[in-house]
C-alpha cells in the first residue's frame, strides 16, 4: 500500500487548487490534488505540510482530515488521505516544474484528471451544512417561511424528516418544500422515495437491510456506530450522518472524541449531528467531519 497525503486547498470563494504531474512521473500530464507520499512513521498531516512546502511553496496553518480513498493503479495500490487546507501562508507557485490551476466545482475542469479524483470531486461538491426540517415543532407555515429565508442566504442541501406530522400534512409539506427548494437550486433528500426529491436518506435500521444503493439520486444514511458506517461505505453511499455528538436522546451522546474514532479513515463525507450549532463547524472539521447536519441549529 502506497500511503499518500493529498490536499484540497480551498479559498474562501470555494475555488480549489489542482496540480499537473510533471514530465518523468507516472501519469505525467494528468491533474491531481497536490500532495505526496507519507514516509514510514510520519504523521499524515506533517507529510502533507512538508509536501506542500516542497511542491508549491506554501506553509500550512490549518488542515482538517476529510476522506480517505483507495485506488489501484497499474503501478500500485494507493491510499489517498485527503485533508482540507483552508489557511496557509505564501502564494502557491510551482516548485517542481508542474502547472497549477484554481478550479471551481461548478465550472469547466482541467483535463485529463487522475481516475481516482472523480468521487473526490463529487464529495467536494457537497455543502458544509445539511439542514433537517422541523415542521412538526415549528408548524408547516413557519417552517416554510424559515426555509425560504435560509434558501435566500445560500442553503443548498436539506432533508425532509417529519415523522410526527400526520401523513396527509406531511405529503403536502413535502411537495411545497421540494418545490420551494428547487427554485433556489437546493437539493432535497427524503426518508422514502418521492418523485420530485433528489435522493433518499436511510435510517440506520434501513441501511443495515439495504442490499444495494439506488441507481439514481443521492443516497445517504444515519449511522451511530463504525459497523453502520462501514455498511454505508460498502454500499457506496454519497455521505453519512453520524451522531448524536452532543445532544442525548434515545442514544447516548458520542462526544467529539468518540465521533472522531468512528469516522477516522472514512471513504465518504460525514456530517456530524446532535445538539450542534453553526459555531461547532470548526470543531466538527477537526474531528474529521465534512460539515454539520442540524435541526434546530439550522432554523434558529
Amino acid at each position: 500500500m502506497i500511503e499518500v497525503a493529498a490536499a484540497v486547498i480551498q479559498r474562501p470563494d470555494g475555488r480549489f487548487l489542482l496540480a499537473q504531474r510533471p514530465t518523468g512521473k507516472v501519469y505525467a500530464g494528468y491533474w491531481e490534488f497536490p500532495g505526496g507520499k507519507i514516509e514510514p512513521g510520519e504523521p499524515a498531516d506533517r507529510a502533507l505540510a512538508r509536501e506542500l512546502h516542497e511542491e508549491i511553496g506554501i506553509d500550512v496553518r490549518a488542515s482538517y482530515p476529510w476522506i480517505t480513498r483507495e485506488y489501484v493503479y497499474p503501478h500500485g495500490h494507493v491510499r489517498l488521505n485527503f485533508f482540507r487546507v483552508l489557511e496557509w501562508s505564501g502564494d502557491p507557485h510551482p516548485r517542481e516544474e508542474q502547472a497549477i490551476a484554481w478550479q471551481a466545482i461548478s465550472g469547466p475542469m482541467v483535463s485529463p484528471m487522475l481516475p481516482a479524483n472523480a468521487p473526490v470531486l463529487a464529495s467536494l461538491a457537497l455543502p458544509h451544512e445539511y439542514a433537517v426540517t422541523d415542521a412538526a415543532r415549528l408548524g408547516t407555515a413557519e417552517m416554510l417561511a424559515r426555509l425560504k429565508r435560509r434558501l435566500e442566504s445560500g442553503l443548498r442541501l436539506i432533508q425532509i424528516r417529519e415523522p410526527n406530522l400526520p401523513p396527509h400534512d406531511r405529503e403536502l409539506f413535502t411537495v411545497e418544500a421540494i418545490g420551494l427548494s428547487h427554485r433556489y437550486g437546493c437539493r432535497v433528500l427524503v426518508k422514502t422515495p418521492h418523485a420530485n426529491a433528489d435522493g433518499v436518506h436511510y435510517t440506520a435500521a434501513d441501511l443495515m437491510r439495504l442490499e444495494r444503493r439506488p441507481n439514481t439520486g443521492l443516497a445517504a444514511a444515519s449511522c451511530h456506530s463504525r459497523a453502520e458506517l462501514e455498511r454505508a461505505m460498502q454500499l457506496g453511499l454519497d455521505f453519512a450522518v453520524v451522531g448524536p455528538v452532543l445532544e442525548k436522546g434515545d442514544t447516548a451522546a458520542l462526544g467529539w472524541q468518540r465521533f472522531a474514532e468512528i469516522v477516522r479513515g472514512a471513504s465518504i463525507p460525514i456530517y456530524a449531528i446532535g445538539g450542534l450549532k453553526p459555531a461547532d463547524m470548526q470543531g466538527a472539521w477537526r474531528a474529521g467531519a465534512h460539515g454539520l447536519a442540524m435541526i434546530r441549529g439550522s432554523w434558529s
